[in-house]
């Protein structure tokens, strides 16, 4: 339900003057000052990560949170330079199995893929269960990793590919939609998709790997069906949703390593933090945050969704199932020296010129953890 539609037009009208009070910073300013925010992230996550990920006893590395733990191994391939290195991160299969068999799909993975370039990272789920890489404590997990490794190791965040085979592609299936903000490309190896939905694959090129015999789970039928379902979703859509499947002939659930060539499509990609059209659906593990968008915490629900695009310096939604939708702002996005109009459904909900705040800027960039998500600027609409 579009809860806003319903809400009295004096609580959507927000005042320009409540916005624009004060004297914001100039574009120079704000971006001589982001880059200062930036840098001191970057130091803090450094002092953070920087015994652990630049110690090289690969032994010692993994990301935590609480008591969550996610061992790390990783290599880097080809000489890109620091701040500019491709970030791929490689689950491994096994599953609801034995620790040792789930060990000994870790050490496969560590070797299965080879980019021409990069960090190539082989984490060890933290579970032995069927869904190991996509339990909700596990974004945090992610998150972390590459905040790591683009403080200490140069990784540009830009450019951070997911794929994961078998199990690892179960993880794919769900996290790529789940985390899209995070992702240039992603690539899913003979997993399942379970019930996940593929609107929020708007902005993330996506491949889909299987064998034409894999029939466990049907995962052959599910994941041709899938395929169907992006074809249509291109069709509906044709400046999103790039994609492409491919059902191996004669191939069960090992395809002689035939998916290798993904990597070589997943890499002409880069990730663009800032889309000027975002389809968001919430998906059963909740996310407070997408783009540059967030929404109330305790309205989090499965399936809610909020649809927006971005024309010069105007933004138009035309569904949001939340009282609440907060707008971070930047230059990129729009142009900030000008009046920006919001418009709900038809109707203007808010015009004016939105401020440049120091303090904006630091609470997006310690709360995202993302040089790209520091934002000088905001809007809340109610």
């Amino acid at each position: 339900m579009n809860i806003l539609r319903f809400l009295p037009a004096v609580l959507l009208l927000l005042s320009a003057a409540d916005l624009t009070a004060g004297k914001g910073l100039s574009r120079a300013e704000s971006d001589k000052l982001r880059e200062q925010v930036i840098g001191e992230w970057m130091k803090q996550t450094q002092d953070e990560y920087g015994p652990m990920f630049l110690s090289g006893r690969m032994e010692d590395l993994c990301v935590s949170n609480g008591e969550d733990r996610m061992p790390i191994w990783f290599t880097v391939y080809g000489n890109a330079p620091m701040g500019d290195r491709s970030l791929w991160i490689s689950l491994h299969g096994g599953g609801g199995t034995t620790q040792e068999i789930n060990n000994g799909q870790w050490e496969n993975q560590k070797r299965l893929y080879q980019p021409e370039e990069g960090v190539y990272v082989a984490p060890r789920a933290p579970v032995n269960a069927w869904n190991m890489w996509c339990q909700a404590p596990i974004d945090v997990l992610y998150e972390k990793l590459i905040r790591a490794m683009v403080a200490c190791h140069g990784v540009n965040p830009d450019k951070v590919y997911l794929m994961g085979y078998s199990a690892g592609g179960d993880g794919v299936w769900r996290m790529a939609p789940r985390m899209a903000d995070y992702w240039a490309a992603a690539s899913m190896m003979a997993g399942h998709p379970g019930d996940v939905s593929l609107l929020n694959l708007r902005n993330l090129p996506f491949m889909i790997w299987c064998g034409e015999n894999d029939a466990a789970y049907n995962r052959n039928k599910l994941c041709a069906e899938r395929g169907l379902q992006m074809d249509s979703l291109e069709r509906d859509c044709p400046e999103g949703y790039r994609h492409k499947t491919y059902i191996m002939p004669g191939k069960g659930h090992w395809m002689d390593r035939e998916d290798r060539a993904a990597l070589p499509w997943m890499r002409q990609f880069v990730r663009d933090p800032y889309p000027r059209n975002i389809v968001w659906q919430q998906e059963e593990v909740l996310r407070p945050s997408f783009y540059w968008l967030q929404v109330p915490g305790d309205e989090m629900k499965r399936g809610r969704q909020v649809r927006l695009s971005v024309e010069g310096n105007t933004i138009n939604i035309t569904r949001c199932d939340y009282s609440r939708l907060t707008l971070y702002l930047c230059d990129e996005l729009v142009n900030l020296d000008k009046k920006v109009t919001v418009m709900l459904n038809g109707r203007r909900v808010f015009k004016g010129k939105v401020l440049r705040q120091e303090d904006v800027m630091r609470r997006t960039m310690s709360g995202r953890g993302d040089p790209r998500y520091c934002f000088p600027a905001m809007v809340e609409i109610r």
